[in-house]
């Protein structure tokens, strides 16, 4: 699938017709916490009540952002990827995969995967590629890899390494539909030397409140979500080297000066791993 034709294959107009407003929805949400403004009253609502009783929740979602640019700054400038497929992509906001990959190796190719309509209305922010890289936008289910692959094989080569990034995307797929089987067969498509950066909300930190905030979440978005234990997030590198420090909150991943710290200390599980 060339660029073009990923961008084109729903016109932003017609796409914006099949947006329901009424429903909140993950992406919409996410972006509220984040402080965006791509978000209508259901999507507030929701985020409201599942703020009411995770206060913190803001700064953990914020250092979840800041952990994808580290990551990626580190998979670009240390481990020498220059092929990032971003699947889980949402709504664009500050230090995209494209931007910061790029910013270390203005010849890095990025292929960004969602199948939220809102997202493709935004995919042009997302194609803004430097002229020595490239960019391409998917219309894809993460349940559903290999229309995925096979679209993104027009933006990378796929005998060279790749990062595969799903942040803040698994929790959005239910134990029903086996996440662990969804991550190995995305992770076959790719070869050796290969990596894998990966976040996941906790369901083991402030328990009870993290309980009642996945309660009220799930009762008004249209897709709900599962928390998952640092042992069950753990679980998606198996069989991949874990780069230092290993899986841990995605605030202490090789922080930055002024990176976001939440005030209780804990946010999102996450780490980066090598495919030998």
């Amino acid at each position: 699938m060339a660029e073009d034709e990923a961008n084109d294959r729903v016109a932003p107009d017609d796409m914006t017709a099949k947006i329901d407003t009424s429903v909140a929805h993950p992406a919409r949400v996410y972006d509220y916490w984040l402080g965006g403004k791509d978000n209508f009253a259901a999507d507030r609502e929701a985020a409201e009540r599942v703020l009411a009783v995770t206060p913190g929740l803001r700064e953990r979602v914020r250092a979840n952002r800041a952990f994808l640019a580290r990551a990626t700054r580190y998979l670009a400038a240390e481990a020498g990827i220059r092929q990032f497929l971003d699947i889980g992509t949402g709504i664009p906001a500050a230090n995209n995969t494209h931007e910061v990959a790029q910013a270390v190796a203005p010849d890095s190719r990025i292929v960004y995967v969602d199948n939220d309509p809102i997202v493709l209305v935004h995919a042009k922010a997302l194609l803004a590629s430097g002229p020595q890289g490239a960019t391409q936008y998917v219309d894809g289910d993460i349940r559903d890899p290999d229309p995925i692959m096979r679209a993104a094989a027009s933006t990378l080569d796929f005998s060279q390494p790749v990062a595969l990034m799903l942040l803040g995307i698994l929790h959005l797929i239910q134990d029903s539909e086996d996440p662990y089987r969804v991550v190995a067969d995305l992770l076959d498509g790719l070869p050796s030397g290969s990596y894998l950066a990966l976040s996941h909300p906790a369901s083991d930190i402030n328990v009870i409140a993290q309980a009642e905030a996945q309660r009220r979440y799930n009762q008004r978005v249209s897709t709900p979500q599962t928390l998952r234990t640092r042992e069950e997030v753990t679980r998606f590198f198996d069989g991949l080297e874990l780069v230092p420090p290993g899986v841990v909150y995605v605030h202490t991943w090789r922080p930055d000066p002024g990176d976001v710290v939440p005030g209780d200390g804990t946010s999102a599980h996450g780490g980066v791993a090598r495919k030998p």
